[in-house]
């Protein structure tokens, strides 16, 4: 107990009363939460709290981007061969980087001096970005105008020949980019420009997301990079189609494929018995019968008929009467594993 000079004696709080009142304090400061219909959420309930980078919004999940990831590397290993047969020399191609980011970071990235290739990929909409250092498209002109394909160490804007000479390989890096998508859609490229400068580029808004996919290129003694920048909108619609064929493939993989029924096969003569498995006699007894004698069947006998095709039992069915015929209802069909082959007519072999 405390005193206070003016008022007297005062009563101080414990620990216990003092973790109460911040535990109060705390839950009244908690903020609501709200779920995506528009509800709040109750005070109790739980929920995961993930961080979220507004600057760089990321629209596709893990699982598309691994999905995307999967295609462009197929996309690499066939533009690696591809390259390496035009050039008439080894061409090694590697994924550095396969991430989103806005269109004004990317451009922001791009070195300078550089060349960058603006191309369309018809019928889609939006323009891409295919930015190659300086030195490995010097390199890859002169291989192609019959050079050793040695690293060129200048530094420096390609002449409009250069540029000119470049485009052949440019065409093939989008033509195979194309092509993996074919199981989507068909595309044709079109390289709409160039520049040499990524600061003044207004293909897309400063805002717009944009799939950029870095290259490490290993060629002779060069190794750069180059870098392929495609606006989200554009691949939207493609990435949509997989995901609804993905879906499709799942949905179909458990309903098994329904037997349908081939015309070639509608005159071809079967052998259709039915028969009872009755009981077993000796066969002294079988020698003795006569014409006219009888033989008493048990009544549950007509709902465990066999139907045979080709002496081997297929179905259990029930005799009946239909009509002015003795006929056969069929109930359910035999599994392999409980039909039972019955001896076929003529020689068999051991």
């Amino acid at each position: 107990m405390a005193e206070d000079p003016h008022n007297g004696p005062i009563d101080a709080l414990d620990q216990s009363e003092i973790d109460r009142l911040l535990a109060q304090t705390t839950e009244a400061e908690k903020p609501p939460v709200f779920c995506s219909d528009g509800r709040r959420a109750a005070p109790n309930a739980k929920f995961r709290i993930e961080a979220y980078d507004f600057r760089n919004p990321v629209f596709l999940t893990e699982v598309e981007l691994r999905r995307l990831r999967l295609l462009h590397e197929d996309f690499i290993r066939y533009l690696s061969a591809r390259l390496s047969l035009f050039l008439r020399m080894e061409c090694g191609l590697k994924m550095a980087r396969l991430t989103t980011l806005s269109y004004s970071k990317f451009t922001e990235s791009l070195p300078s001096p550089t060349h960058i290739c603006l191309f369309k990929a018809e019928p889609l909409r939006g323009i891409g970005v295919l930015d190659i250092n300086p030195r490995l498209a010097l390199t890859l002109v002169d291989r192609m105008l019959g050079g050793r394909g040695h690293s060129v160490k200048a530094e420096r804007y390609l002449t409009e020949i250069e540029i000119a000479l470049l485009e052949d390989i440019i065409l093939i890096v989008l033509e195979e980019w194309c092509g993996q998508w074919k199981a989507e859609q068909s595309f044709r490229p079109q390289i709409v420009g160039h520049e040499n400068n990524g600061r003044f580029l207004q293909t897309s808004p400063r805002d717009a997301i944009v799939l950029a996919l870095a290259l490490e290129m290993n060629f002779g003694d060069c190794a750069e990079q180059l870098q392929l920048g495609i606006p989200y909108y554009t691949i939207e619609p493609m990435v949509r189609s997989m995901q609804a064929r993905r879906q499709r493939e799942a949905s179909s993989g458990g309903v098994a494929k329904k037997t349908e029924w081939k015309p070639a096969c509608e005159d071809i003569a079967m052998d259709v018995r039915a028969q009872w498995n009755a009981w077993e006699m000796p066969l002294r007894e079988l020698l003795s019968l006569r014409v006219g004698d009888v033989l008493e069947l048990p009544a549950e006998i007509l709902g465990d008929t066999r139907l045979l095709l080709e002496n081997t039992e297929k179905f259990v069915g029930t005799v009946g009467i239909e009509g002015d015929h003795v006929a056969v209802k069929i109930k359910q069909p035999l599994f392999t594993s409980d039909t039972a082959e019955a001896p076929a007519y003529g020689r068999q072999d051991a």
